[in-house]
């Protein structure tokens, strides 16, 4: 049999699982350095976009195939070697994600009242590692720097209140938060143009929706170049964008609780403040012709006391694997990992630490076929892990004192979630304190741990 070690339970991670069990004699671990799983599915996407957190469901079924057994709260480098883990699998597959922000690399960006999105979303999202007093929304005026889909989802959350997001999993720390919000502009700032914009459509749409808040945009900001302009002519999707932006700078304001404020074609050049954040410098640029911009010396202040930067992702280094500062994920090649640019046998890597953060969630699925194609074809040449009992590597993670959530655990944790949610009338409240999560944990896991996964008999698929 063969065993592998799949290290993330994000899509990535999941999807890799599943290719795995479409091949006959395989028994697959799902290491997690939560105690939950699913990844960016659950403490990434906004607790409103209902439809794109039902792939759980999907992801579920993976991870109850009879091949698969899931190890919660373990991390590698911390409770457990990357050469303890060669020992006791044949083959290592790394899918932990792009877990933190890129900077904007500006003057007083690390003053209190500057934040990454990253944070923010890790907060509202129940994140274990997020601090639950960490934001306070006493700002009258938010930055959001950033044109992406997750700026736009900073933006909305800002600009919901805390009833229409009542009937979500949101924790109660951030309903009570979002209860007493002062905030009453956010301004979604982009350094480019419209048409550069990393948004979708959809997402954009929803923006234009919101009961509590007017939209605002400055027609003079959607001005196009000649390069802009062959780019909507070519790309329905960036026409399309274009056309929404049009229409919501032809709307008054109807006097709204908040108004959100879409600007492009200004760039961060220093955050200011003393003790904490009270405004943002910008320069205004210009498109020079090739998609990028260059400045104009021309300056304005932004009253602000809250800049949230969302201007990308990279990965972390794993202890013991090789990493790339330059382009922040696990040097490979098809996924094989690579050590001095030679491939490592039982070394692999799928998701956002194999490629950089592109992508949507059902783009992981061809990307962990291509990793895992890799592996089965290696296979036969991989030397077989010195330990081959199951149980030994709980047992090793139980004599450290490593409490384990085994899918067991997870699912007293997810009916401990329900009950919350049925006590207040919600459909679920999701529990953020990493120790209230292993006490909901606590004790059911123990049989779990006895039981090691058996060889694949069946398949399990998720959809894209």
């Amino acid at each position: 049999m063969l065993r592998v070690a799949v290290v993330g339970s994000g899509p990535a991670g999941v999807y890799a699982a599943s290719a795995l069990t479409q091949h006959g004699d395989v028994a697959i671990d799902v290491l997690d350095r939560l105690p939950c799983p699913y990844g960016l599915v659950r403490y990434g996407v906004a607790p409103d976009h209902l439809k794109i957190k039902s792939i759980s469901a999907a992801l579920r079924a993976v991870l109850e195939h009879p091949a698969v057994r899931f190890l919660g709260n373990v991390e590698v480098g911390r409770d457990v070697t990357l050469a303890e883990l060669h020992d006791h699998y044949d083959a290592v597959l790394f899918s932990s994600g792009a877990a933190v922000d890129r900077r904007l690399d500006v003057p007083g960006e690390d003053l209190p009242g500057s934040d990454s999105a990253t944070d923010f979303v890790a907060w509202y999202c129940g994140h274990p590692d997020a601090p639950v007093d960490h934001f306070t929304l006493d700002a009258r005026s938010v930055a959001v720097i950033g044109v992406g889909n997750v700026a736009v989802d900073v933006t909305r959350i800002l600009a919901k209140s805390a009833d229409e997001l009542r009937s979500t999993d949101v924790p109660d720390h951030v309903l009570e938060v979002l209860q007493r919000s002062q905030v009453q502009d956010i301004h979604m700032i982009g350094r480019r143009g419209p048409v550069q914009a990393k948004f979708t459509t959809k997402e954009l749409r929803e923006l234009g929706e919101l009961a509590n808040a007017d939209i605002l945009v400055d027609p003079r900001e959607l001005e196009l170049d000649e390069e802009s302009q062959r780019a909507i002519g070519a790309e329905r999707a960036l026409r399309r964008n274009l056309e929404v932006l049009q229409e919501w700078a032809r709307r008054r304001p109807e006097g709204r609780p908040r108004r959100i404020h879409v600007r492009f074609l200004l760039r961060p050049v220093e955050v200011l403040g003393t003790t904490r954040v009270s405004g943002l410098r910008l320069e205004r640029t210009r498109l020079d012709g090739t998609g990028n911009v260059t400045g104009t010396g021309q300056m304005c202040t932004l009253d602000a006391q809250l800049v949230l930067r969302s201007v990308g992702y990279r990965g972390l280094p794993v202890p013991g694997m090789p990493f790339s500062e330059w382009t922040g994920i696990i040097p490979n090649s098809a996924g094989r990992v690579l050590r001095d640019g030679v491939p490592v046998p039982g070394e692999y890597v799928a998701g956002w630490i194999k490629r950089g953060p592109t992508g949507v969630i059902g783009t992981n699925k061809n990307d962990a076929s291509e990793t895992v194609a890799a592996l089965l074809a290696d296979a036969p040449a991989l030397p077989p892990a010195p330990v081959r009992d199951p149980d030994a590597l709980p047992a090793l993670l139980a004599a450290r004192g490593v409490d384990v959530v085994t899918w067991q655990g997870w699912q007293a944790i997810d009916a401990a979630e329900a009950a919350l949610g049925r006590a207040q009338g919600r459909q679920r409240v999701k529990i953020a304190h990493r120790a209230e999560l292993l006490r909901a944990a606590a004790g059911a896991g123990d049989a779990a741990l006895a039981a090691p996964p058996s060889a694949a008999g069946s398949t399990a698929a998720v959809p894209t």
